[in-house]
């Protein structure tokens, strides 16, 4: 991912320095067992600790000859300790030092990702609370539906967003997983005891069957999940990018006046820019899941086809979401409702929206329903197209109803309270 985008964080997980840190905590974990095992001299494994180092400019300038990254690591690390360094890497294969120095990378980023997800969760809810009776309209296909209200809309929102809070807390732990379990993942050159021992160094959970490598469905999920809270924020970011519309405008991103600039020619605007660009960068994380859905079927016992893609795919995809995270709390932190827009648009039918209020009372006087929608439908779209007040040709229409009843607006908010009871809960 380009830097624009990688914030420091999130990024720091995934330097070279970083990976290579974690490979070298996987094998200072696994000369510490070996030698708690009596198999390596606790001496030897004492000195690998103390004097184990390594330079990321020494490791590439070494894999230029070995055209192998972990066997140059190896042999540079080795030779920072002296003899001894004979024991680093002892019984191991060079998956198992990727995947689980991986699972240690995810963990970090997971928990970066829930960091971000709850705040966005929680800003949601604050909004939706915040305007729970702020009455707007609703629409459907893009046309006036009938009365909501902003705070409902936005509790929508937050209860997605806990949905994928919940399901990145599930995903990252289930590639918490390390292994330790040889070429083919038969334990032949190291064995379970080995394995414990390492994952409970590092806090991780170990794999329960591995070939050479952890199973990728596991990646593949951790990808797919991203992707879909992506996609929650995308959704989000559509709503905001139709509300600020000129034409709309009841609700718009948080603008810097004096300081932040629309347009390079066009002084007056104040575009949606920070929600369009979580549109563009939600695209991104479905095709990274689909690739992670590619990296799947590897042949017989391990092939290296997912590799080269996931160096890309895993890293790209976390730094992507943790700064969509820090654009849309941005956007959810500041979101600047225009109230008064959201009453008059109200108005736009001329009371058209109150039809189904109106079919019902028809219904009710016993009328039947297809002479009362059509009763209903002459008057709410000659109230639409001619400004004609849809009271007035209702009453006129059907004088034996109450259109007090049926013109009010406070039907639409009734039980609305169970609702926010059932969001109160979740934040």
């Amino acid at each position: 991912m380009i830097e624009r985008y990688t914030r420091p964080a999130m990024g720091e997980v995934w330097t070279q320095k970083s990976k290579m840190e974690g490979w070298l905590a996987v094998e200072l974990a696994a000369t510490d067992a070996w030698a708690e095992e009596g198999l390596v001299p606790k001496e030897a494994a004492a000195l690998c600790r103390e004097k184990a180092a390594f330079t990321v400019e020494a490791v590439n300038e070494r894999e230029e000859t070995t055209n192998h990254d972990v066997a140059a690591f190896i042999d540079v690390v080795a030779a920072s300790i002296g003899e001894e360094g004979r024991w680093i890497h002892y019984g191991l294969t060079s998956s198992d030092v990727l995947d689980t120095a991986l699972a240690t990378q995810l963990t970090r980023a997971g928990m970066i990702l829930v960091e971000g997800a709850t705040a966005y969760r929680d800003n949601l809810v604050k909004l939706a609370l915040e305007h729970r009776d702020t009455l707007c309209v609703g629409r459907t296909h893009g046309v006036h539906a009938e009365p909501t209200t902003f705070g409902l809309r936005m509790a929508g929102f937050a209860f997605e967003a806990d949905r994928n809070l919940a399901r990145l807390k599930a995903a990252a732990e289930q590639v918490a997983l390390g292994k330790l379990s040889g070429a083919v993942g038969t334990y032949a050159s190291v064995p379970p005891t080995i394995e414990r021992r390492v994952m409970e160094t590092l806090g991780l959970q170990r794999e329960e069957i591995a070939t050479q490598v952890i199973p990728r469905d596991r990646h593949a999920e951790f990808l797919s999940v991203i992707a879909l809270a992506g996609a929650g924020i995308e959704r989000f970011a559509t709503e905001i990018r139709h509300l600020q519309r000129t034409e709309v405008r009841e609700a718009e991103e948080p603008f810097a006046s004096g300081e932040q600039k629309g347009s390079s020619a066009m002084p007056h605007k104040r575009n949606p820019i920070r929600t369009e660009r979580l549109t563009g960068l939600a695209r991104l994380l479905r095709g990274y899941a689909q690739t992670g859905l590619e990296n799947v079927a590897l042949w017989h016992e391990r092939d290296i086809s997912h590799s080269g893609a996931e160096r890309v795919i895993l890293p790209d995809a976390t730094i992507t979401l943790d700064y969509m995270h820090h654009v849309v709390n941005q956007v959810t932190s500041g979101l600047v409702v225009h109230v008064d827009r959201l009453r008059s648009n109200l108005e736009l039918t001329h009371g058209a929206l109150f039809s189904q209020r109106a079919l019902t009372a028809l219904v009710d006087s016993g009328m039947s329903r297809d002479d009362a929608y059509r009763t209903v439908q002459a008057a709410a779209h000659e109230a639409f197209d001619n400004g004609v007040p849809f009271r007035d040709l209702i009453g006129t229409a059907a004088p034996q109803l109450d259109l007090d009843v049926i013109f009010d607006y406070d039907a639409y908010l009734t039980h609305l309270p169970e609702v926010f009871e059932r969001l109160e809960a979740i934040s």
